[in-house]
């Protein structure tokens, strides 16, 4: 018996135990390696195991190295030599490629330069390409996880400059901040200030020597590639207006063609829209001489994920006001990356198109590798893009491509192995207010197709503002008349379902039934006499409804809906009216005298009422004019109506 007792114990024991879920609180980490000759320092990371995501590609890490001297690789195991003596701190920052954990945290490495050795330095390479200012990222940002911005800027003059430069973040068309500044590491000097207010500058250097964009045919304010602009005070006001958070640095001496860079470490907030397709923007400024107003833009566009995932499809569509969609161009984005052992050479997207969308607006914005658009009716003997517009789909396949594979041998920057096309559209003439979503799959060469997350598009719910006005029917009150006028608030031209509040004022009179009352006076004599006294109420009301109803409508002409509502006397004047008369005798066959009295009161916010209602409106149901008709139950007798009225929604 004891024996059982103790086997009983054990084995509960060990129930609760398993029944119970551990929090992992373990912080996968990853070590920084080098090996040191003089200035030549090699780096490895030492990382933790990946652990794989069923169904999904082969997992992988991805690095950012910044080298502590304003240098920075993406290599896995860089090679730098340092230009001067001195004390480096090496960072890393690792991306989780197809991986079910979180980026291996690091800590940087402080690597001491005592002799100069090699004299094979090479300077930060040239961004002029890019008209001399670029924005990247290591990663998509994932809420609560860290990201690096490498901002970096380059003195297009022949002469040294002093400029300044903005990074603006978190957007204010989103309720919540998506971003918090953890840090930020110069290197050539740049500090940080402070300004509340944009400073006076000198007017336009005229000598023309900036050079202008060689995107300067693109619409002015998209900013996807850096644009030259003269305009600073409207530049720096837009931004203001659409940015609440901003960075702000100025920088000395810097030397013609010199190429400097800054990493900024930034937090994604917890409440980060977590929408796997939504895109969220930062802006750079970059103005290349304080004393003057020529100044560069560029804007980082980042889709929100939930993995990292180098194959994903994005829009800038996710949170749009449906009144100005009609004016609107929606940008998606389809994003690849090679994961194989070799190069691609034919590379074809399947992507779906939502209906609410007019495809014969299609137009490639972009696109990498680069290539022209596939001639019509003739086979293609170089690289191009072709593209087939289906009703339900629009296929872009790459063909005579070399895009290499990440597992290629002698592959070692993982940019090389991806690729994107950017595309935009508009919406047709007349479609409804609803959430759209759509995916690609993505097919390198001869395997199996790859499917994306999905992007989606939904609307801000807006608001309607209605002017109502109409009649209400009593049938159980004497002589009633009521008309009123009112508003109304509701969501912006819903599809379905929605909530409408309202408010009514109305201007009602009606009579109360009668009341007649008899009795019998006895006379000195030993007759009796008949009094009958008559008695009726006149009220005088202005009424106050607050009726909340969810409407649904059945099609762009008829909706329905159902409430509740409550409303009060806000002033209420009662007048009452007495007559009294005596009869001869108790049959009351000689009237002998009539007596005539009245009275009157006022009262204000008296007689609460509550009550449901049913709908039902004819018209525009979703923005307009409108007829409707209402049953209203009062919970009080002899109140429940008919409402018939006019409605217009704008």
């Amino acid at each position: 018996m004891r024996t059982f007792l103790v086997i009983l114990i054990c084995f509960c024991t060990h129930t609760s135990f398993s029944q119970t879920k551990v929090k992992d609180t373990i912080t996968r980490r990853a070590t920084i390696l080098y090996n040191q000759n003089g200035n030549r320092v090699s780096y490895k990371p030492e990382t933790p195991p990946l652990i794989p995501i069923a169904g999904a590609p082969k997992p992988s890490f991805s690095y950012l190295w910044e080298l502590g001297d304003g240098h920075y690789s993406k290599e896995a195991e860089p090679k730098h030599v340092y230009k001067n003596k001195g004390t480096y701190s090496a960072r890393l920052t690792i991306t989780n490629n197809y991986d079910n954990g979180k980026p291996p945290a690091t800590r940087p490495k402080k690597v001491v330069i005592n002799e100069i050795s090699s004299t094979e330095y090479k300077d930060i390479a040239s961004i002029a390409d890019q008209n001399g200012f670029s924005i990247q990222k290591n990663c998509d940002p994932i809420p609560e996880q860290e990201i690096v911005v490498i901002l970096s800027y380059q003195n297009l003059e022949n002469y040294v400059s002093n400029g300044k430069l903005y990074l603006f973040y978190n957007e204010k068309q989103f309720k919540n901040k998506n971003f918090e500044l953890v840090d930020f590491r110069a290197h050539a000097g740049e500090r940080e200030i402070k300004e509340n207010n944009i400073a006076a500058i000198n007017d336009l250097e005229n000598s023309g020597s900036y050079l202008a964009s060689s995107e300067n045919s693109a619409p002015a304010k998209k900013h996807n590639n850096t644009s030259t602009e003269e305009d600073l005070e409207a530049t720096l006001k837009t931004a203001y207006e659409n940015f609440t958070d901003v960075s702000i640095l100025e920088f000395d001496d810097c030397n013609p063609l010199e190429t400097r860079n800054i990493f900024y470490t930034f937090q994604t907030t917890p409440e980060m829209i977590k929408d796997t397709s939504a895109t969220v923007t930062m802006r750079g400024i970059f103005i290349p001489n304080r004393s003057f107003k020529n100044h560069k833009i560029k804007n980082l566009e980042m889709e929100i994920v939930t993995s990292h995932d180098p194959n994903k499809m994005g829009s800038n569509g996710s949170f749009m006001n449906y009144r100005l969609v009609r004016f609107k161009r929606v940008n998606f984005k389809t994003r690849f990356q090679n994961n194989g052992e070799g190069p691609a050479r034919l590379i074809r997207l399947e992507t779906d198109i939502p209906d609410m969308f007019d495809k014969k607006t299609f137009q490639i914005e972009d696109m990498y590798p680069k290539c022209p658009i596939c001639p019509k009716d003739e086979i293609p003997t170089t690289s191009c893009l072709d593209t087939i517009i289906k009703q339900k789909q629009i296929i872009f396949t790459f063909k005579n491509i070399y895009l290499p594979g990440s597992e290629q041998k002698n592959v070692k920057e993982k940019d090389s192995t991806k690729g994107f096309v950017k595309y935009s559209m508009k919406f047709n003439e007349d479609f409804h207010k609803i959430k759209t979503k759509s995916r690609t799959a993505i097919i390198f060469d001869k395997n199996e197709p790859i499917i994306t997350n999905y992007a989606t598009t939904r609307f801000l719910p807006g608001i309607s503002i209605g002017a109502k006005a109409g009649y209400n029917l009593y049938p159980s009150l004497k002589n009633s008349k009521s008309y009123f006028a009112g508003a109304t608030i509701s969501p912006f031209k819903s599809y379905r379902f929605y909530w409408q509040a309202e408010f009514v004022n109305s201007l009602h009179t009606y009579d109360s039934k009668i009341k007649i009352a008899e009795d019998f006076l006895d006379n000195a004599n030993g007759t009796r006499q008949l009094r009958r006294t008559t008695t009726q109420n006149s009220y005088s009301n202005i009424n106050w409804e607050i009726p909340v109803l969810i409407r649904y409508n059945i099609n762009n002409y008829v909706g329905i809906g159902a409430g509740v509502q409550v409303n009060t006397n806000a002033s209420e004047k009662q007048k009452q009216e007495i007559t009294i008369e005596t009869f001869e005798s108790v049959k009351g066959n000689f009237l002998i005298n009539t007596k005539n009295d009245s009275a009157s009161n006022s009262t204000t916010f008296s007689n609460f009422k509550t009550g449901l209602l049913f709908d039902l409106t004819i018209g525009a149901a979703r923005i307009g004019p409108s007829l409707g008709a209402r049953y209203v139950v009062n919970f009080k007798e002899n109140f429940n109506y008919f409402q018939f009225y006019g409605i217009w929604k704008f």
